[in-house]
């Protein structure tokens, strides 16, 4: 009997150890630590040239609140992706950190945020230790994927200005929710419903010469991290006289 107990007793914590590393390896909540800078040469806000193709709207987003990725870039997928990012000096930095959204690639000093200046001195905890945090340019972080929230913003779809009716459209999408990335997009019919997967040009940029006549249904794909997908249909549709520059508001938001 003393025997069994401490062979169940043996294979539980066997069974313990292999789990553990398994379920940290998979943890979404996790921190991950890295290193952060800033645009050295900008205002506070973020840059309107950017690799996502947001253009103005990347600067201003989330109160200004961006970032420069590099490998979280990921060939434009991660645009518009949110992050909790903190600094990790005690003297300085605050346990909340700045909350940013990815809409340019870039890196530096082994980084892999490069923050706006307001973004990287919200990380701190008073007006001071900012000052302070700005002048060190380079801090150790720690940082996690978090949930993008716009309240009272649906997911709007902006044409972009290389776009030339009626032969070629080219379309950016501002505020992406959620914690899924974007990972396809599809322009349909509205009267026969044939649809056409569309190319990511560059960044959050999809692109369709010869685009279909009519009002267009855009559907896109949310993937989220384990590989679930999920298609979402908004209510609203392009009207069939699109222009560039326009915005349409797709009516619908993403949890």
């Amino acid at each position: 009997m003393v025997f069994s107990l401490w062979s169940q007793l043996s294979l539980f914590i066997v069974l313990l150890v292999v789990q553990t590393p398994g379920e940290a390896a998979t943890c979404s909540d996790c921190f991950v630590h890295s290193r952060a800078s800033y645009y050295p040469n900008s205002e506070a806000q973020g840059t309107d040239i950017g690799a996502c193709g947001f253009g103005s709207f990347g600067a201003t987003i989330n109160g200004g609140d961006v970032s420069a990725a590099s490998d979280l870039y990921r060939n434009g997928v991660g645009c518009g992706a949110c992050y909790q990012v903190r600094c990790t000096n005690s003297l300085y930095c605050s346990d909340k950190g700045a909350t940013v959204v990815i809409t340019d690639q870039g890196s530096g000093h082994n980084t892999d945020f490069i923050l706006s200046k307001r973004a990287f001195g919200r990380m701190a905890q008073t007006t001071d230790a900012a000052a302070s945090l700005l002048s060190l340019g380079v801090v150790d972080i720690e940082y996690r994927r978090v949930s993008c929230s716009y309240p009272g913003k649906n997911i709007t779809i902006k044409i972009d200005e290389n776009s030339n009716y009626p032969h070629y459209l080219a379309f950016v999408i501002y505020y992406q929710q959620g914690k899924n990335d974007i990972t396809a997009v599809q322009l349909c019919e509205t009267q026969n419903f044939a649809c056409k997967l569309l190319d990511r040009s560059y960044g959050a940029v999809w692109t369709t010469t010869s685009p279909p006549s009519g009002p267009l249904q855009i559907r896109m794909l949310f993937s989220d991290e384990d590989g679930d997908e999920n298609w979402v249909v908004p209510e609203n549709n392009i009207p069939q006289d699109w222009k560039v520059g326009q915005t349409y508001d797709s009516g619908v938001q993403v949890n």
